[in-house]
């Protein structure tokens, strides 16, 4: 117990002088080289000399910086890898390494790198872009099988459930909770029930489209992995023919990519992450797509820091509100949550009776849910903040 509980301080620690005491050889050696290579800091300059003991560092090599990204996938697990070669690349400046197409066969495949690569995806060489699309197809694909079925069944259900009747045929079609909150003025006390008179029921699945759906993307650096969600998501919630669903990017330009939406890659390498921000832009194009206010669906994803103008903005949201349009705003959709947004703007949008919050990407199929439902999204948002936090 004692000579393992050295062993791991030893690895967490680093350096030979970190007084444990204990020597690792063989595979911890090798280990303890990996980590050094990235996390010693070379006398504090965080670069990639690595320390002075160990003289460890990735130096500017791709074949070396490769061989690492092997190394790291042999020792630990893929959640592990993940983490450090997104500390790799903000601490030892790889980005531009990662158009070397044998950098990219060497990497974890997962969202914050597809991230990376879509932010050079301008200046990527030809030799490099068919092993950047391998890269991202593979993320792309296990994003599909993780969230596809799950969204689909949580909206068809909603537009299911939002299509109402009164004469329901069957006893299964009734929506009892519904049934009771319409007939509660009918309750006998002394019987302690409901006596209905008039039955809530689903209706039959329509093939005509139910719901338009506008998805506004901020492309800014931050919105990386909100970026890669995102396209993936509105590619499936496109597959569904009871939704029109249109994808709009935007820094200081706004770009429809929505006839991409059938290839979720080509979409993803049609965005191009970074620049500025002009979120009003953006919105007044996108109330262009939208025909059928009272159907409509408007999630607007961005961190809120608007370039463009602010009171412009706001007016515009409220125009859409007015008219009937399901106004939500997301400041992030990723695992990682919003650390950095507007809090001027996500104030003065709540004041307004939007609401602004962060969404993980299994919460976003329970979000479109409540939205189909028209239920009311700012106690959804807060019941969800609850649970999250819980």
């Amino acid at each position: 117990m004692d000579e393992e509980r050295l062993r791991r301080w030893r690895l967490v620690l680093g350096g030979d002088a970190d007084g444990t005491g204990c020597a690792l050889s063989g595979t911890d050696a090798q280990m303890d080289g990996a980590l050094a290579a990235l996390y010693n800091s070379g006398g504090g300059s965080g670069g990639p000399g690595g320390s002075a003991e160990r003289g460890a560092g990735l130096g500017a090599s791709a074949p070396r910086v490769a061989r690492w990204l092997g190394d790291i996938r042999s020792y630990f697990p893929s959640t592990v890898v993940q983490v450090m070669q997104k500390d790799a690349v903000e601490r030892l400046n790889l980005t531009r390494l990662l158009l070397e197409p044998e950098m990219l066969e060497a990497v974890e495949p997962d969202v914050h790198m597809v991230g990376t690569l879509l932010s050079l995806n301008r200046v990527m060489p030809e030799k490099a872009r068919e092993s950047a699309r391998a890269l991202v197809r593979k993320v792309v694909s296990e994003l599909e099988r993780r969230l596809v079925q799950k969204t689909k069944a949580a909206v068809t259900g909603a537009l299911d459930r939002a299509a109402r009747t009164h004469r329901p045929k069957r006893v299964a079609d009734i929506d009892w909770d519904r049934t009771i909150r319409a007939n509660l003025k009918n309750y006998l006390p002394e019987k302690n029930t409901v006596i209905p008179s008039r039955l809530v029921g689903y209706g039959r699945r329509q093939r005509a489209v139910q719901r338009e759906v506008v998805l506004c993307i901020d492309q800014s650096g931050s919105m990386a992995a909100s970026v890669v969600y995102s396209s993936v998501f509105g590619a499936v919630l496109a597959s569904m023919r009871s939704l029109k669903t249109s994808l709009v990017v935007f820094d200081t330009a706004v770009v429809d990519l929505t006839d991409q939406l059938h290839d979720p890659v080509e979409l993803l390498f049609g965005t191009q992450l970074g620049g500025g921000t002009d979120i009003n832009r953006a919105i007044a194009y996108s109330q262009g797509l939208i025909t059928r206010p009272n159907d409509s669906i408007f999630i607007l994803i961005s961190d809120l820091y608007e370039g463009g103008v602010r009171e412009e903005m706001l007016r515009r949201i409220a125009q859409m509100t007015a008219s009937g349009v399901q106004v939500i705003v997301l400041l992030a959709l990723s695992d990682e949550g919003a650390p950095y947004y507007d809090h001027d703007n996500a104030a003065a949008l709540a004041a307004m009776g939007v609401p602004a919050f962060a969404c993980t990407p299994d919460a976003f199929p329970d979000l479109m849910a409540a939205a189909i439902e028209r239920r009311d999204i700012g106690r959804w948002a807060e019941r969800y903040l609850e649970r999250s936090a819980g």
